[in-house]
């Protein structure tokens, strides 16, 4: 299974201004909601995707039923759903967003063909790892500080 680098880690998460978090839950003990909370407090754009709360606002947004609903674009996608799900989520993002820089399969989340096919299309795949430890690991500057 593919690992990503430290410097890899850090290019995503420093280049990165929007995240779709796709699985999105509005119940705070979710580590989704948690997650996407930490990602906003450190300057991201989060936009909530989940479609059984869809046309709800969430984190200064409103949450979406699903990536293509998203219009503008974002850079990374970060993906709560089980593995056996994330590969459809991959191919989405990758049909909906011709900038995409990264995909992000959360802790316990792999689909190596996924990422794969991410990667052939030039898009940083990361698997089974979180950005909300990942950022203070590294030692990443909250955007929110003047980045």
């Amino acid at each position: 299974m593919q690992t990503n680098s430290d410097a890899e880690i850090r290019a995503v998460l420093e280049r990165a201004r929007t995240i779709a978090v796709v699985g999105w839950s509005p119940k705070p003990e979710r580590a989704s909601h948690g997650v996407a909370a930490y990602l906003a407090q450190q300057g991201y754009r989060v936009i909530p995707v989940n479609p059984g709360q869809a046309g709800q606002v969430a984190l200064g947004e409103v949450v979406r039923a699903s990536l293509s609903e998203i219009e503008g674009g974002v850079d990374m996608v970060d993906i709560f759903r089980r593995s056996e799900e994330a590969g459809a989520v991959v191919d989405e993002a990758l049909a909906t967003f011709p900038d995409l820089q990264a995909v992000w399969m959360q802790l316990g989340v792999t689909d190596p063909a996924a990422a794969k096919r991410a990667t052939d299309r030039g898009v940083t795949a990361v698997m089974n790892r979180c950005p909300a430890i990942e950022i203070p690991r590294l030692g990443i500057v909250p955007k929110s500080q003047g980045r």
